[in-house]
């Protein structure tokens, strides 16, 4: 099942997205996106029979899938060939940082530049949605707390990054972190992981050369703070970022930037000056 926010000539509306079959569309849940559906009781049965109004699936256009969550988490150095190009011996704790809701854009919503920025890199990562109110979990409910998978490119401004030892300033810049198109859910574990920069492939792993898989993230994160619906997780990148290679390579205005999950979605965004 696919859950999706999609933008609406009166606004968002949370939706399921039936692409299989003779009767294709986009139907309503009944929310205006799928951060508020996901708080409502027993949204998983609820999405699987809703019978709201249909759109066509042709032109939808996608928002994050969770507009405004409430936390988004990031985690660093997650992929042991990531953390190998690095440099960096294996962590015994995943390293965490967070962003903002205002960082985020939509599945074909333009990329800003980071003003300012000279190093702009890319991050393709598999995104944890959270389904449930959830504290102090074991790793079998932190599963259990996990709506579903998208996908997140965790585009950075390395110059700012590395201004200091805390990394939020070179990753949450405004309207640069596309999320989506949509949630999968109880669809299977995600496979391989790609990004590609003006048809050029870059990164190319599976998820499961993750160090802290989701579940694992979930528990933890859990013991710090609650995580509630529509948390969102990105879970890292693997190796093949541009700040890594020699000579290092970094995006420009007019890059189109497309990062794929499989099992989960695609991403196709073009970066555009920001502001």
């Amino acid at each position: 099942m696919k859950l999706a926010t999609v933008r609406t000539a009166t606004g968002t509306a949370a939706v399921r997205i039936d692409d299989d079959g003779a009767d294709r569309g986009a139907v309503e849940l009944g929310a205006v996106d799928l951060g508020e559906f996901l708080a409502g009781p027993d949204w998983k049965a609820a999405a699987a029979v809703a019978d709201g109004p249909r759109h066509d699936l042709a032109g939808l256009d996608y928002a994050p899938p969770v507009p405004r969550p409430e936390k988004v988490f990031c985690v660093g150095l997650n992929y042991r060939t990531h953390i190998l190009e690095m440099g960096r011996d294996l962590p015994e704790y995943p390293a965490l940082f967070a962003k903002f809701a205002r960082a985020l854009v939509g599945a074909h919503d333009p990329v800003e530049m980071p003003a300012g920025s000279e190093q702009v890199d890319w991050e393709a990562e598999l995104g944890v949605v959270i389904g449930a109110e959830i504290r102090h979990a074991t790793p079998e409910q932190a599963a259990a707390a996990i709506a579903g998978y998208t996908v997140v490119n965790d585009v950075t401004a390395r110059d700012f990054q590395y201004r200091s030892v805390e990394w939020l300033q070179g990753k949450t810049f405004e309207r640069s972190t596309p999320v989506g198109p949509w949630l999968v859910v109880d669809e299977g574990t995600p496979g391989e992981i790609s990004c590609a920069v003006d048809g050029d492939v870059v990164q190319q792993a599976d998820t499961s050369d993750l160090v802290f898989p989701p579940a694992d993230l979930v528990a933890y994160i859990s013991q710090i703070i609650t995580l509630v619906p529509g948390d969102l997780i990105a879970t890292g990148t693997p190796g093949g970022v541009g700040h890594a290679r020699t000579p290092p390579r970094y995006l420009a205005e007019g890059s189109e930037l497309v990062t794929r999950v499989e099992g989960v979605g695609e991403l196709r965004n073009t970066l555009v000056t920001g502001s």
